[in-house]
């Protein structure tokens, strides 16, 4: 006979009973909730293959460029809040349901763009329609399994999901050269249809008991009510600084990795399309293995901190490699080590389910992937004014972004430690 749950108000974004009853296979369904995660990733970091030829294409700038990139990221991170709220409302299927197919159409409107603002607009339907992805799985992964596997099966999700920054390596590099970065959106538009109807199929959610007071069913949220209690977060003191973390260290790969690998090696060192490709290939590659090893090896909460701190400057130091030296070899393994060490990143996650309360864990983590891929649009539209300024003074702009990323980076550390913690909660 199981135990009587205690009488709280149930929310799906909350974290459920970590042995909820299971009434189909979990694994199945993860796995293809992951497929669209993937190919959000591809989205985000597509742009560093098509940089030089949709620069030409549109005589768009550095700032210009920039932007471009971020519209993506804006439209991601805004939409958090009310990912979360639907998901609360609606459950993970048909959330994911109802926006991945904006994420197709605004790869038909990229590929078909014939003027700036309709690469904006589509990049802005990707942003909207990837929202959920990842959301979607960290939810399904603290509603369904113990909270001591979190963190393990959170990394495990992210390495996969480097799956899509694979493709955006040789195999679509390869494509456009060969076609033009048009066809890199048609491809990946394509992907994202058959990751759709794999969703529809295989993902029914599990149920789980329902919570009652003296038999009667509980009430569900209000969109005003749940608005609200996100909301809440930033009256809690060690919100800030759990934020102002989160917006520099996944952006600072993404910028990177999404935006200025491609053009680095290609005007800073004579690169080709698909030799920078390699490069990007072999960056992703590394960067799959990061999660699942620091899941793996999570400190635990004493030290999860301290640990995440001391990665945090480790990944500005190699950002400032980038500016002391313009070696090409160093410009191809600094990459690849960014890529393994940007998997100290899912310690963020457990730290922000050991920051807060089981009723406000999937508020959390919304507003902690709100505040991650604001942080990356931020960055990326920062950088390409940083590098548009740099050029307009005569500053090689490669070394003018890469360091400030590194600054910035720093910075977030700095109110990491100072900002106050979580108090202690054993």
């Amino acid at each position: 006979m199981k135990p009587t749950a205690a009488p709280l108000p149930r929310s799906p974004l909350a974290t459920a009973p970590p042995h909820a009853s299971i009434d189909v296979p979990i694994w199945p369904m993860l796995l293809a909730l992951t497929t669209a995660f993937a190919l959000s990733q591809a989205y985000r970091t597509v742009i560093a293959l098509m940089a030089v030829s949709v620069q030409g294409d549109f005589h768009l700038d550095e700032e210009a460029l920039g932007l471009f990139a971020a519209c993506y990221h804006f439209a991601f991170a805004g939409m958090q809040l009310f990912m979360g709220i639907g998901i609360d409302l609606h459950g993970v299927r048909r959330t994911v349901l109802a926006a991945f197919p904006l994420a197709i159409i605004g790869a038909v409107v990229s590929a078909m763009a014939h003027n700036y603002a309709m690469l904006v607009l589509g990049q802005i339907l990707i942003g909207v329609g990837c929202a959920p992805t990842f959301l979607v799985c960290t939810v399904f992964i603290a509603r369904h399994l113990p909270p001591l596997r979190f963190a393990a099966v959170s990394g495990m999700v992210l390495g996969l999901g480097g799956i899509g920054m694979l493709i955006t390596g040789t195999p679509l590099a390869w494509l456009i050269q060969a076609t033009s970065w048009r066809g890199g959106y048609w491809a990946l538009g394509a992907f994202s249809v058959l990751s759709w109807l794999l969703i529809y199929a295989l993902v029914h959610e599990p149920s789980t008991p329902a919570l009652h007071v003296g038999g009667a069913a509980p009430q569900r949220e209000t969109v005003g009510q749940a608005i609200r209690k996100f909301g809440a977060l930033f009256m809690l003191p060690h919100t800030w600084g759990i934020l102002l973390l989160a917006s520099v260290g996944y952006a600072s790969f993404i910028a990177l990795r999404g935006l200025w690998l491609g053009p680095m090696l290609i005007q800073r060192h004579g690169f080709s399309l698909v030799q920078s490709g390699n490069v990007a290939l072999a960056m992703s590659f590394s960067s799959m293995f990061g999660p699942p090893l620091f899941g793996r090896f999570d400190p635990g909460p004493a030290h999860r901190r301290r640990w995440i701190v001391g990665f945090t400057l480790l990944m500005a130091g190699l950002f400032a490699i980038f500016v002391v030296t313009h070696s090409a070899v160093i410009d191809v393994i600094d990459p690849i080590v960014i890529g393994l060490l940007s998997g100290f990143m899912v310690l963020q996650y457990a730290d922000v389910r050991a920051a807060y309360p089981a009723a406000l864990t999937g508020r959390a983590m919304a507003l902690f992937t709100m505040a991650m891929f604001m942080g990356v649009a931020l960055m990326q539209w920062f950088t390409g004014f940083v590098a548009t300024l740099a050029t307009a003074h005569g500053i090689e702009p490669y070394a003018a972004v890469l360091g400030s990323i590194a600054a910035i980076v720093a910075a977030g550390a700095l109110a990491f430690v100072v900002l106050p913690g979580p108090a202690r909660r054993d």
